[in-house]
This record gives structure tokens, C-alpha cells and sequence, in this order.
């Protein structure tokens, strides 16, 4: 020790004497590393069951963490962070807090705070992102951008380290000079910062590169603080004793372990790799439990059968899958002999995965119906369809609704529906008067039929989407079949029913040309329509299709 203080003393240094939080979090530690799409709780949760000591989440930018709103999911026991339009950007759960490090993207120091201050009693410590090559951090002056911007890299590690309570971290790629990334690290390490992870790649390098591991352990000998090694998954990391021969190559004592995880996250089981198949349905099923969105699941799911994707039944259909059309027409060709993941509203995964493939159905049958019966008695006041009168004379109905493009098809929808129903009565066409939430981008829309207004608790991503929903509050008040091509979705019988509870008389909805009552009857009448409902339900898919075509024309 005293050779060292000695040696940064000559070396005008004084990063060795500042004290760090908490550095022994990150000594002899084997981690998940974060990874886009991949580092959602079902998987970082696997990993920690299966023996990693630490566990990323997927990079979150500054941004999104301050535009959400922090909710207390009491159905899951979990913290969610939700944007305007109901995405859920981050979610965890206490029993992962004490091996979770959040990693933040960021170009901006009091930004990074601040959002960074929103997360950190729910988790162990905070990186920094200061190596993603992709492009969209790059162009948004983050990840890898950051590498040859010196002063900031000093200046929001700074002001972590001096903001938060928690131990703060970043992790960066080697430089092309070994000198630049010699300076770059010690000027990292007086920041005060608990550890240092290092890809041994260039930001312009991928995987079929080599990885520099002699760099990494230069670094390892140069640098007083733990350094965290990374980028061994396409060499060297096969097998769980892999890791260590791969810490050994690069003189470090913790290693950071990306695509042989996301692979296969059974990759830290000391006692060795589980069955690819087995472990797949793992996942699936703690995807399930945790509520994990469908997109985010299937994508986790194929990277997991990347190489073995043709070899099994489960592979082939998971790749056909690629879009929700394409998982209805599998669906249709081999019924329960395939498992598809469908959104519902937008949370639970909603498509019955089939017991001939993975064995889960009646388990997520079970947790369906325990999540419901737990978000039932913890509805707020916007889960809930709700009438009041307006300055207009008419009233407002508002629908906890959402309009979902996969239940229709590409040239039928709510918008539409309403328009031609209004024509064939002869009303006046609906007018869309839209808000957009300069903050996110988001956009409400309220729809107003004379005096009256149809609206949701809703802002969405576009216009056109904040449109289609509010129209689609109107055709389900009005029962106009709104042309959808799948069975109404949950979000929507949930409205329906709480609508029929409200024993609202729809006669009062006052139009120009009379009341709703003289407006619904005919061939679009919800009651017209059930013949042919239950006729389509014995057709083939090929069968409704040519249906379509000829009712079209």
C-alpha cells in the first residue's frame, strides 16, 4: 500500500486516497451483464437463481426514467416505472434489490442525477453506460460517445458519486491507443467511483473481433478499484468453469458475462448447463409470473434458441411467429400444438401457452386468474369507465380502452366503423379534437358525436393511435361492431361489463337526428351481427378471408 500511495503521488495522482463506497460489492463476483431487451426481471431473476452474484438491467435512458411515473404494483409485489402511454420501461422487485445494479444512459450530469435519485433505494448501485457502440446512443451523445469526451465522463460520474448513496460504477470499451485507455481509466478512477468494467473491444469492433484480454488485465494492475471483465462469451465462455479460466486470462477477479448468458442463463449453475428446452420453458414460465410483455418474452425466447432455432418443433414455430398475424395463422394451422404470446391490454402475456408444447397452460391459467382477482380490488378511479355531464349538455364517457392494431385488420377500424355509421344515419362525422403532452410526445384524444364526448384515461405514442381509441370508446357505447378480427380482448369485455353495470340509459345520447335508440338498428347493429358471428366461428381462416374479400366488395 505505501509503494502505491508512493507511486500516485509521483504520478500527480491522488484517485488511490479518495475513499469509495462499497468496492467489495464488485470483488470475485460473476454478473449478468446488461444487455438491450434481454436484462428485463424475468431473466436477471433466472440468472440470480442459478448462481450470479450481480445482475444489470438493460441500459435505461436518463430521459424515459424522469418522464415515468413510479407505481406500486401491488398485483406483483413489484416497483413498475410507466410512461403516459402505459409502457413499462423498468420493473423490479425486493428480492433481486441486494444483487441489482441499474444502468443508466446518459450525456447530461444533473439529468443523471435526478433520475438516477428515483431508482436508487430499490437498488445495490448505479452504472454508467459509457460503452454501447449502437447507434442510437451514440447520435444521443451517450454510451460509447462518451469515450472521448473526457471532462464529461469526470463530470457525471462526479456528481453521481457525490449525489447518491449507493455505490456508482460505468463500464467502457478500450480505446484504440492503450495509452488513451490507460489515461482514460485513471481519470475514471478519481471520480471515486466503486469499480470499472471493461469490454476488451473497440467501439467499432464486434464479436468476431478478438477480445484485447491483455488489456483488460493491465488495466486490472494499473487501477486500485475492482475492474470487471467483459466480452468472453464468443471465445472463451462455454461452460460455467469457462468463467474462471476467463478471469484468469484477464488478471480480474469478476467477470461480466453477456451472450453466454442470454443464451443460456443457467451458464453460472456451478453444478452445469441445463437442458436448452428446460430452460427455455423456465423462462416462459417466469415470464408469466412476473407479467412480462409478450414482445420482450418472444424476443428473450428466440435469442435463448439463436443456433438450435431448426432443431426442434418449438424452434420452427417460434421463428414463423415473427408478427401477431403470423402467430394467429400458426394458431390456426396446428391449434394446441403451439404456443403463441399475445398482448393483453397492455401487461399480461395473452395468449394461453399450449401443454403440448411447454406444459403451461393451467399455470398461466392460475396466475391470470390470481392477478386478476388482486388488480380487482385495486382498481383506481382511471381503471374504471366512468360518465359525467359537460358544459355542453351532453356527456363525457371516458373508457380505460386501448386500440390494439393487432385485432384488426389493415383496412378496417374504429375510426372507420364510426364514420360510416354516422353517414348511414345521416349524422354529422365526428370530430377529433387531440392533445398532445409537449413533455413525451404523448397524445389524448377527445371525440365529440354532437354533444357528446368519447374519450380515455389514455395518452398514446401518436395521434393516430389517441384517435382510434377514442373512437373505439364510441362503437363499444353505441354497439357498433367495430370490425375487429379476433374475439374482443379482455381490456375490452372489462369495459363492456362495467359499462352494463352502470345501467346507463343510452337513449339520452341526444344526436341531431334523434336519439342513440333510432340510431343502432340495421345490418352494423351489434344484435344483426350474431348470426354471422357464429357462423364465422365454423369457418376455416381461409373461409373468413374470402368472407372479407366479398362483404368488401
Amino acid at each position: 500500500m505505501i509503494f502505491w500511495i508512493v507511486y500516485c503521488i509521483f504520478q500527480g495522482s491522488n484517485s488511490c486516497l479518495k475513499m469509495v463506497k462499497n468496492s467489495e460489492l464488485y470483488e470475485n463476483k460473476t454478473i449478468l451483464a446488461p444487455m438491450v431487451r434481454v436484462g428485463t426481471l424475468p431473466m436477471r431473476l433466472l440468472a440470480v437463481k442459478y448462481g450470479a452474484d450481480l445482475v444489470y438491467c438493460e441500459e435505461i435512458i436518463d430521459f424515459k426514467i424522469l418522464k415515468s411515473k413510479r407505481v406500486e404494483n401491488d398485483a406483483l409485489g413489484t416497483t413498475d416505472f410507466v410512461l403516459s402511454d402505459g409502457t413499462i420501461i423498468f420493473r423490479t422487485h425486493p428480492q433481486e434489490k441486494d444483487k441489482l445494479i441499474f444502468q443508466i444512459g446518459t450525456a447530461d450530469a444533473k439529468r443523471a442525477l435526478k433520475a438516477a435519485q428515483r431508482i436508487e433505494d430499490l437498488v445495490s448501485g448505479v452504472d454508467v453506460n459509457m460503452g454501447c457502440p449502437k447507434e442510437f446512443s451514440i447520435k444521443g451523445g451517450m454510451g460509447a460517445a462518451l469515450l472521448s469526451q473526457p471532462e464529461k465522463i469526470k463530470e457525471i460520474l462526479t456528481t453521481l458519486v457525490n449525489g447518491l448513496s449507493v455505490p456508482v460504477t460505468c463500464k467502457i470499451r478500450i480505446l484504440p491507443e492503450l495509452e488513451d485507455t490507460l489515461k482514460l481509466v485513471k481519470l475514471i478512477e478519481s471520480t471515486g467511483v466503486s469499480a470499472l468494467g471493461v469490454h476488451g473491444r473497440t467501439k467499432e469492433e464486434r464479436p468476431r473481433h478478438p477480445n484485447r484480454n491483455n488489456i483488460i488485465q493491465t488495466i486490472g494492475e494499473l487501477l486500485s478499484i475492482p475492474v470487471i471483465a467483459n466480452g468472453g462469451s464468443k471465445e472463451v465462455i462455454k461452460v460455467y468453469e469457462d468463467i474462471a479460466v476467463f478471469k484468469q486470462a484477464t488478471g480480474c477477479s469478476s467477470a461480466m458475462i453477456a451472450r453466454a448468458a442470454e443464451w443460456n442463463p443457467t451458464i453460472f449453475r456451478a453444478e452445469g448447463k441445463l437442458p436448452l428446452l428446460d430452460v427455455v420453458k423456465e423462462y416462459v414460465k417466469v415470464a408469466i409470473e412476473w407479467d412480462n410483455n409478450w414482445v420482450n418474452t418472444k424476443y428473450c425466447v428466440l435469442q435463448m434458441m439463436h443456433d438450435n432455432m431448426l432443431d426442434y418443433p418449438e424452434g420452427e414455430l417460434t421463428q414463423a411467429a415473427m408478427s401477431m398475424e403470423d402467430i394467429r395463422q400458426v394458431k390456426s394451422l396446428y391449434t394446441c400444438s403451439v404456443f403463441a404470446i399475445h398482448v393483453l391490454g397492455t401487461s399480461l402475456i395473452d395468449t394461453i401457452i399450449c401443454s403440448e408444447i411447454w406444459g403451461l397452460k393451467d399455470y398461466y391459467l392460475q396466475v391470470r386468474q390470481k392477478l386478476s382477482k388482486i388488480s380487482e380490488g385495486a382498481e383506481s378511479q382511471g381503471d374504471r369507465v366512468s360518465i359525467e355531464t359537460n358544459e355542453n349538455g351532453g356527456y363525457r364517457i371516458c373508457m380505460p380502452l386501448r386500440f390494439e392494431k393487432k385485432d384488426f385488420s389493415c383496412k378496417i377500424s374504429p375510426k372507420l366503423k364510426l364514420f360510416e355509421w354516422t353517414r348511414s344515419k345521416e349524422l354529422p362525422k365526428p370530430t377529433y379534437n387531440t392533445t398532445e403532452k409537449s413533455e413525451d410526445r404523448t397524445f389524448n384524444c377527445v371525440l365529440q358525436l354532437h354533444t357528446n364526448e368519447f374519450t380515455t384515461p389514455y395518452w398514446e405514442k401518436s395521434k393516430q393511435l389517441a384517435e382510434q381509441a377514442s373512437a373505439a370508446v364510441a362503437t363499444t357505447v353505441l354497439d357498433i361492431v367495430d370490425g375487429r378480427v379476433e374475439e374482443p380482448s379482455e381490456q375490452l369485455e372489462k369495459c363492456r361489463v362495467q359499462w352494463m353495470q352502470l345501467e346507463f340509459e343510452k337513449n339520452k345520447l341526444q344526436f341531431d337526428s334523434g336519439n342513440v335508440e333510432n340510431c343502432v338498428k340495421g345490418e352494423n347493429s351489434e344484435n344483426s351481427q350474431v348470426t354471422k358471428r357464429k357462423c364465422d366461428n365454423d369457418c376455416d381462416e381461409n373461409s373468413k378471408k374470402l368472407c372479407q374479400v366479398q362483404d368488401e366488395s
